[in-house]
């Protein structure tokens, strides 16, 4: 119990909660909040960066934070889709709560309707989608064989551009871990604004 208090006290500090929880803490919140309702909440795009920015400073590895934190995301959605596959639309039922939100579950899935299967891949770079994107895509019924596809392209793909920026960051930015509140925020920026865009358009 005390670990998880650790935890969630270090949640607004993600440089110290990489140092305190290392390869541990980084794959449970990839995985958790790639694929569980409860891990929308988490931190995804400013972690990973934040974790490429550290490597490049050494204090982990680069390649075997890549490939971790590959198959977690990978695994995350699968997860969330054979929990979508099982549970199907009684989970459309439920009432709002502390840990479902079922807004966020219908915003995923006009999302995937107007996409289609590239909505795994596209949904990787926008927070909250992200979570709920494979639950939908198992509610659909998706064929496993296609979803995987999508899956392995866009948990690779994100991995691969977060972690990649940080280091970017971090070797070419002297002292890159002092503007990282800054670099936090741009990304943050940046992730929001396919969904703000979206959220503008149809206001019009």
């Amino acid at each position: 119990m005390s670990e998880i208090i650790e935890f969630f006290s270090r949640l607004n500090n993600l440089e110290d909660l990489i140092r305190w929880g290392g390869y541990t803490v980084l794959a449970v919140i990839v995985f958790a909040e790639s694929g569980l309702l409860i891990g929308f909440f988490l931190p995804g795009d400013s972690l990973l960066v934040t974790a490429g920015l550290l490597a490049s400073q050494g204090y982990l590895n680069i390649w075997e934070l890549w490939i971790l934190l590959s198959v977690m995301a990978i695994a995350g959605d699968s997860v969330g889709y054979y929990f979508g596959k099982v549970t199907g639309p009684k989970i459309f039922t439920r009432e709002k709560s502390i840990l479902f939100n079922k807004d966020h579950l219908l915003r995923a899935q006009a999302f995937y309707e107007k996409h289609g299967g590239k909505t795994i891949v596209l949904a990787r770079f926008m927070p909250i989608i992200r979570t709920f994107a494979p639950i939908i895509a198992g509610v659909g019924k998706m064929p496993y064989r296609k979803f995987v596809t999508y899956n392995v392209v866009g948990g690779i793909g994100w991995v691969t551009l977060t972690l990649g920026l940080g280091y970017f960051l971090g070797r070419v930015i002297p002292d890159a871990s002092k503007y990282l509140h800054w670099i936090i925020i741009a990304v943050i920026f940046i992730s929001i604004s396919p969904g703000v865009i979206a959220w503008l358009r149809n206001r019009k």
